[in-house]
């Protein structure tokens, strides 16, 4: 966001005054400002729009509030018609920088600098970096903001003093991209940090598909060219979905937080909702969130141990035997404590004196005294972040499986790696694109395998009741993000371990409860949903209950919250034969769930009282 548009005009400071007179009041007042330092400080966050966080701070600046100089544009018009631009910019750096670290605010400061002043000759470069270690900051969270205000031309000797900023650690940023004169030009010779879109882009984004190519396209550029897009300018719920869809790095803008003199260190809850939910689902597609229950006893192979008491000379003669044989687990007494890695210890053999120092020595002097040991019943999932957080080498070697404690046998990173592939790929073709939840195709594979085993279960078909209405007045994202968040209420309030939650498609989901205590939890889904439910409205339609929209006649009608039914069918051992008449069950236990007002739980007792 600029400090100010040196081309715009600005207004007389004395109206009907003779102009060489109104420049030495001008002039007067401008000398008082820069003497008096009487300048303020404002701050606008700038935040991650994958999670919510802030990334830093754009500082700008006030003139005196009683003052025709209050508005950065007047400021610096009589600054650069004095030739006092460097002078005031100076004093505006000096200003920023004191109150943004005496304010001890999070995150990075964007410090507005125009180019003509970045490239004035006569003006050390280093005087900024001096008055920043004077301040005891690191250079590193300042970011040289450059805002266009005239035509740039001199592209040689101000990508020269990019470069010495550069040198000592600051990154750079262009403003206002696709308003200036040259910004693209800017972008390609000057390689920034940092790019913000210009707020004509974004504002209204969520309506006009004009922009919001245009807003892609500079994405697609920046991915290429390792840069982070800031949007500015965004002043709407909608214009913050849609600008997060299309995965834009940063965002700033009224509907985040307005500039203030002391701003909060923390972003509105609503926006921070609407970011962290997203960032969440996407972390879900990324690990593939599927739900799996596959084991690595699956993958495990058997493979011969030794104990410690083993001499290394031993070892080394059976990895010469056995080309193949990447790792051997050391065991003792049925338990295994290492494990030995091939390259590793042909790597320490092949030093000058190693052999003859530990050839006789235990093979605990080579083993890896901490590998991954998991039990055989341990999903592979599991297993995957139980390497990533330990320490990704131990794929190369391998993991010891287990049974009680007892060694089993191994498995090899490749082979984990393998299958966990191919599990994601299985889960994209048949989970839900919006939630990553089962779609219909493992849902009905599911139901019909307990029914098959014969095990008890309840199914529960929920669904959302004036959805409809909620997406024609607040928009279909919105809609989604409801989607989204009925899905992350019904996982947390289900046992991982014991029950399926499945997304039929659009606001309908099922749960195939094996929980004992599954009325409970519909109850518990039902009076989270109820209170998460709260934050997708206005103040006004939150206080009255509900919010006006058409009918499919096109008259007004007055619609209440949209609300959750969950209607529950339980089935017994040779009750039911397949998933087409669960389905049929659960659907009218449903419809009669809906029958009641507002949050709803029916369940369908008729099986109990036949089989009673």
């Amino acid at each position: 966001m600029a400090i100010v548009h040196q081309h715009l005009a600005t207004a007389n400071i004395a109206a009907g005054a003779p102009t060489g007179h109104t420049d030495a009041m001008t002039l007067a007042h401008l000398q008082r400002i820069i003497e008096q330092r009487s300048l303020t400080a404002r701050f606008q966050p700038i935040v991650e729009m994958q999670n919510g966080d802030i990334l830093g701070y754009e500082g700008l600046i006030r003139g005196p509030s009683d003052s025709p100089l209050h508005s950065p544009i007047n400021l610096f018009k009589a600054a650069a018609a004095h030739n006092l631009t460097v002078v005031v910019e100076h004093l505006c750096r000096k200003i920023v920088l004191e109150e943004f670290f005496a304010q001890n605010l999070p995150g990075k400061l964007f410090l507005n600098v125009s180019p003509e002043c970045l490239i004035q000759r006569d003006v050390r470069y280093g005087e900024t970096l001096d008055y920043i270690h004077q301040l005891g900051v690191n250079p590193e969270r300042v970011i040289i903001e450059l805002t266009e205000y005239q035509p740039t031309h001199d592209y040689a000797l101000l990508s020269e003093a990019v470069v010495h900023y550069r040198s000592m650690g600051f990154e750079i940023a262009i403003d206002d991209l696709g308003e200036g004169f040259s910004s693209l030009r800017l972008w390609s010779e000057l390689k920034p940090d940092y790019v913000k879109i210009d707020m004509h882009f974004i504002q209204g984004i969520d309506h006009d598909p004009v922009k919001a190519q245009f807003v892609r396209s500079i994405q697609s550029i920046a991915e290429k060219s390792a840069t982070r897009v800031i949007a500015e300018g965004i002043e709407t719920h909608a214009e913050l979905l849609m600008v997060r869809d299309i995965g834009v790095a940063c965002g700033q803008g009224y509907h985040i937080a307005r500039p203030h003199p002391t701003p909060s260190k923390a972003i509105p809850a609503e926006v921070a909702k609407a970011l962290v939910s997203h960032h969440q689902h996407l972390s879900r597609r990324a690990s593939g969130f599927f739900e799996q229950t596959a084991a690595v006893e699956k993958i495990l192979k058997e493979a011969p141990s030794i104990p410690s008491t083993m001499l290394n000379n031993q070892v080394d003669d059976i990895f010469l035997q056995n080309p193949k044989l990447q790792m051997i687990p050391v065991v003792d007494h049925g338990t295994p404590i290492g494990i030995i890695n091939r390259y590793h210890m042909i790597d320490r053999f092949a030093r000058p004196y190693q052999r003859e120092l530990y050839g006789k020595k235990s093979c605990k002097v080579f083993m890896d005294p901490n590998p991954v040991v998991v039990d055989k019943n341990t999903s592979m999932q599991d297993v995957s972040h139980i390497i990533v957080e330990a320490n990704p080498e131990h794929l190369i070697n391998g993991i010891i499986i287990t049974d009680q404690g007892q060694y089993l046998g191994i498995c090899t990173g490749p082979d984990l790696m393998r299958e966990i592939t191919q599990m994601q790929i299985t889960a994209a073709r048949y989970a839900n694109p919006l939630t990553q939840l089962p779609g219909n195709v493992p849902i009905n594979e599911h139901i019909d395998q307990l029914l098959q085993k014969q095990q008890r279960f309840s199914a529960c078909y929920c669904d959302l009741d004036h959805f409809k209405p909620f997406n024609d007045v607040y928009g279909y994202r919105r809609g989604d993000d409801i989607i989204q968040m009925t899905g992350d209420v019904l996982k947390r309030h289900c046992d991982s371990q014991m029950d399926f939650i499945g997304h039929i498609g659009g606001d309908d989901f099922i749960i195939l409860f094996r929980s004992d205590d599954w009325e409970q939890r519909c109850s518990d889904i039902l009076q989270s949903f109820a209170t998460e439910i709260q934050d997708f409205y206005n103040n006004e339609d939150r206080e009255r209950g509900g919010y006006l929209s058409e009918d499919r006649q096109g008259k007004k009608v007055f619609y209440p919250l949209v609300s959750l039914s969950l209607g529950v069918v339980k089935s017994s051992p040779n009750q039911f034969y397949s998933h087409h008449q669960i389905s049929i069950a659960a659907s009218e236990a449903k419809k009669q769930a809906k029958k009641i007002h507002g949050n709803s739980l029916f369940v369908d007792r008729r099986s109990e009282m036949k089989q009673a």
